[in-house]
């Protein structure tokens, strides 16, 4: 990309480079790269064809764009990205939030504002933590809970951190390094989780996007899958309070798998709800 342009040229020529690369979303992705990039709104895009596009813009558009032909995500490029209504720093150390997360946050979410109706403290446990969005998120709607965020990476619990106080809620939010329930002594209202679940042997054959950028120890689940939810169904009851619940994210074929490691441990399975495709993905449970 050289010489003077306007933005029109500019949004249809990068889409043009991810539509010939094969990217299904290449119109999607080059609304949200561009918006990102150049500080408009994604709708500013389309309004502002006029708009010239300055030496400097070109030159890191052009750096983003060789970026995403590497199949590094949009959101990794830009560093950020929304969830549940909040905004998320991202970094190597973190998975990348996506929407079907969200699904986990409303089915607790409800079960937090019943408990905060009942008591003046809800106390939330979120086990690797990552970017902090699950327990952020929950924090961000109700002014009575408060989070603590565990993840065996040191590097994630500092964007963690990061995101707590980019969103306002950092007095209500603790983060702490531990495998699991390895480094937790309290007892908590709700514990939730999005714990790796990919088997080991498929974590190579995913798409580049998450096997390439997303980190190992948040994809791979173990041989079968379901490390993560051993290590929680059989410590949970221990660090759970009365009347409290455990949310779960899982993969779309391990209902059946997780439901029964929960049952043998004494939990009874209260709600299910799939993702926007229509996949079994939240579990909930109680004692």
């Amino acid at each position: 990309m050289s010489g003077a342009a306007r933005l029109g040229a500019v949004v249809a020529e990068t889409r043009a480079v991810l539509t010939d690369a094969g990217f299904a979303d290449a119109a999607i992705e080059t609304r949200i790269l561009l918006a990102g990039l150049l500080g408009l709104s994604t709708t500013e895009i389309f309004t502002q064809g006029d708009r010239p596009v300055t030496e400097r813009e070109r030159s890191v558009i052009a750096d983003a764009v060789a970026r995403r032909l590497r199949h590094e995500p949009v959101h990794r490029i830009l560093g950020h990205r929304e969830f549940h209504g909040i905004e998320l720093r991202l970094s190597p150390d973190t998975l990348e939030p996506r929407p079907d997360t969200e699904v986990l946050v409303d089915a607790v979410l409800a079960h937090l504002k019943r408990m905060a109706a009942q008591k003046a403290v809800v106390s939330i446990l979120d086990m690797g933590t990552g970017t902090g969005a699950i327990a952020l998120a929950l924090l961000k709607e109700c002014p009575q809970a408060r989070a603590l965020g565990s993840d065996i990476s040191p590097g994630a619990l500092q964007i963690a951190a990061a995101n707590a106080h980019l969103n306002g809620v950092a007095e209500r939010f603790e983060t702490r390094e531990s495998a699991w329930f390895e480094a937790i002594d309290e007892s908590f209202d709700i514990i939730v989780s999005n714990p790796p679940y990919i088997p080991t042997e498929v974590v190579e054959s995913l798409e580049p996007e998450v096997k390439d950028y997303d980190p190992r120890k948040a994809l791979d689940g173990g041989r079968d899958g379901l490390e993560a939810y051993r290590a929680i169904a059989e410590n949970a009851s221990q660090h759970l309070l009365a009347d409290g619940i455990v949310g779960v994210e899982i993969g779309y074929d391990q209902r059946e798998d997780v439901v029964q490691l929960f049952e043998r441990n004494g939990f009874s399975l209260i709600e299910w709800h799939r993702d926007h495709g229509g996949n079994d993905r939240v579990l909930l449970f109680t004692r």
